[in-house]
């Protein structure tokens, strides 16, 4: 076997020196090469599937935060229309409070007047009547020619208001 190799030209102790050099040429590329590309490889590696994870967690969060958004958002719209319809009670409540108030003060302006009517037609009446009793006592007195005394012009007072309220 040693002819055949030196036929192919291959001496055996270029081929130790050879693979002794290849050893050293193969344990530096390791240790300083391969080794820490394959270390930043598996970095990244690790990296990215760390940012899918982050970018699925930011998505599901997301979608709490939309999901909850919504529901708030519903929550309020529901107060917002509640606040609504109490606010429209109140105020027809309101109005009907002020309409009741302004005809129990327009009933009692007319009551008011009423009785102002009244004691004014009252006292009109009374002073008709003093008129009407001045004036009968005054025509008695000129038809009779004579001066009427107190009980006569006091009795012809009453005689004639009476007449005059029948």
């Amino acid at each position: 076997m040693g002819e055949t190799l030196q036929t192919l030209g291959i001496q055996w102790p270029k081929l130790i020196a050879q693979l002794i050099n290849f050893a050293i040429v193969l344990f530096v590329l390791w240790k300083w090469a391969y080794k820490p590309v394959l270390q930043m490889l598996e970095l990244r590696r690790t990296k990215i599937a760390e940012s899918v994870a982050n970018a699925d967690k930011i998505k599901q969060e997301l979608a709490r935060t939309e999901q909850a958004r919504q529901e708030i958002l519903a929550k309020a719209d529901s107060e917002a229309n509640k606040l609504i319809e109490e606010a429209r009670a109140a105020a027809a409540r309101l109005l009907e409070q002020e309409t009741q108030k302004a005809v129990a003060t327009a009933n009692q302006i007319v009551i008011k007047a009423r009785e102002a009517n009244e004691a004014e037609l009252a006292r009109m009446k009374a002073e008709l009547r003093r008129e009407m009793g001045r004036l009968v006592v005054a025509t008695a007195a000129q038809v009779t020619g004579k001066i009427l005394t107190v009980e006569d012009h006091q009795r012809l007072v009453n005689e004639a208001s009476q007449q005059i309220a029948a």
